[in-house]
Formats: structure tokens, sequence, C-alpha cells
């Protein structure tokens, strides 16, 4: 029987990887689904941490877990998705060179993304937003780190209660601003490699939920084979639902591996998981998955009309300009 895949958990900013300890406990207690969590340098108490460190560190245990013959699940909250999605390059299927490889060792099957995004290759964190913070947070270039504005429980923990938000709010550290706004030329889009189970949080007050659809949408049409579920959660479902978390998470790691997941549906368990589509007698759902999606495919058509206008102009005028 083939060993089952190993899960590397990534974090995103301000945030230890014990952050994950709910929902790693709970997958091997009830699945056997053994994990790993990446610490970044980026969250460390070093303002000269770059994206390149946080993606040595990832990519050192990714590369670790498949030569000892693991497959491996790459989790990636928030920022940590731009890490993770950059950090299977050259660890997949796609990549293995020869049938001894593949018997010998193992490769990253798929990725799971916790209110996070979808990394665009030579683009860093910042970039889409071009270079501007988001008002929760601002830029500190006296100690190079980035200072949170909102108040952390509000932006992270808001449903989850009130002395275990207060503790995980006294768990949280620095964040480096280079590795926000460097390393463009290290980052890749590693989700259109693998497939991808995407978990939006509903009620985010960090990344909107419509800004998550939009995203889902646009990597679909660039050509990402995405599965879509929703949490009614804040940023942080890992803390304030974990069992609901775990649920998709298995189905996804089952899914990646392709074992079937045998377990029956609960009441409980459907309240809590949304699977975001259109439906065509539920005219509500055009508005509040539809058109997001739609949006999202429309940028994702847009982006790729555009790389293609700029190889062809490329092609036939570069050579004249060099």
């Amino acid at each position: 029987m083939p060993s089952l895949p190993k899960l590397v958990c990534i974090p995103g900013s301000w945030h230890k990887p014990t952050c994950y300890d709910k929902v790693t406990k709970l997958l091997e207690e009830q699945h056997g689904f053994k994990s790993v969590r990446v610490t970044l340098p980026s969250t460390s108490g070093n303002p000269a941490a770059t994206f390149k460190d946080d993606l040595d560190a990832a990519r050192e245990i990714i590369s670790k877990e498949i030569n000892n013959g693991h497959d491996v699940v790459v989790v990636a909250h928030s920022y940590g998705g731009v890490v993770g999605n950059s950090a299977i390059k050259g660890f997949t299927l796609k990549d293995v060179k020869s049938q001894t490889q593949l018997s010998t060792t193992g490769h990253v099957i798929g990725i799971i993304l916790i209110a996070s995004g979808f990394t665009l290759t030579g683009l860093s964190f910042m970039d889409p937003l071009f270079g501007h913070p988001p008002p929760a947070w601002r830029v500190n270039n006296e100690t190079g780190y980035a200072e949170l504005v909102t108040p952390p429980r509000e932006l992270f923990y808001h449903d989850v209660l009130a002395e275990e938000a207060e503790y995980w709010v006294s768990q949280l550290t620095t964040q480096s601003l280079k590795a926000l706004f460097e390393g463009g030329e290290y980052t890749y889009a590693g989700w259109q490699d693998v497939p991808v189970w995407y978990v939006g949080t509903v009620e985010d007050r960090g990344l909107p939920v419509l800004v998550q659809r939009i995203q889902v949408g646009m990597a679909r049409e660039l050509g990402g084979i995405v599965e879509h579920r929703e949490l009614q959660t804040s940023h942080s479902p890992f803390l304030s639902q974990p069992q609901a978390t775990v649920n998709i998470m298995a189905e996804a790691v089952k899914a990646f591996s392709g074992q079937p997941d045998g377990r029956k549906s609960t009441n409980e368990r459907r309240a809590l998981i949304e699977t975001p589509k259109a439906v065509l007698w539920q005219p509500l759902t055009w508005f509040k998955f539809g058109l997001p999606l739609l949006f999202g495919r429309v940028l994702g058509r847009s982006f790729l009309l555009f790389r293609g206008g700029k190889r062809l102009w490329r092609s036939r005028f570069g050579l004249r300009s060099v």
C-alpha cells in the first residue's frame, strides 16, 4: 500500500507555523495525514529577510520530503500562497524525467490555498497592488517591517472566542517588508502545474471574498484546475472552524492522490461548507458567484491577450530594436 501524502504547511504574514496546530492534529488523528510546517524567515524578526529566504525555507522542506519518497501537498495561507506556489517549481510530476525517478522519489501532487491568491510568474506579492499597501497595514521604512493598522483580532480572528483570539494575537510576529515588495524574479505560477483546492473565507476582513472569487475565475481562465469551497469564517478558518477546514483539506488530499472519500456528508458539514457556483434556477447565485467568477475569467482572458500581444510584438520588432 503506498504511503500517504505529506502536507507541507506554509503560514501567512505575521504568523508562526503554530497557527496550523489545530488542523494538523485533526488531520493526523482522523485521517492519518502527517504534516511538516514551514517557519518563514520573513516572520522571524529579521527586517533583511527576503522572499527568496522564505522560498528557500519552503523548498528545502519540500525537497527533503520528496527525496524521502513522499508525495507532497502544499498548504498555504494568505501571503504563504506566493511562497507555496513558487516553491513547487521543479517538484511536480511534469518535472519527473524518468520512470526510475518516479518510483524512487515523490513529487508535489497538489496545492491547498486558504484565503490566498494565485501567483503570477514574475510578480512579487505587492505588484498586483501596484506597491500600495491595503488599509490594514502600513510601511515602516525605519524598522523595515510591515506594521498592522487594523486591530489584529478584527483582521484575522473576529470569529474566534475572545480569550483564544487574544492568545493568537500575542503570537503574531514581525513581517519583513522586503519579502512583500521584492523577489518577483523568483515567483512562479505553480498552480498551473498541479490541481488546486481553494478554501474561500466569506467573512474575511483582510482579503474580501469578492476578490477571492474573482481570483478563482481568473485562475480557471488561465488554465488552472481549481476546486472551490467556501467557509463562513474570518481570514483564519483553521482557528475558527478547524473541523470544517480539515474536512475540506482531507477531501482535497484524497482527490489529489486518487483516493475515494468514503465518508458520509453530515448536516453540519453541509451547513458549513459551500461549493460556489451559479445555479440557473437560483438567481441570487448569479450575483453571488456567477458574476465574480465571470469577471475573473474576463481578467484572465485579458491577461492572455496582453501576454500574446507582447510576445508577438517582441517576435516582430524585438530584433530591430537591438
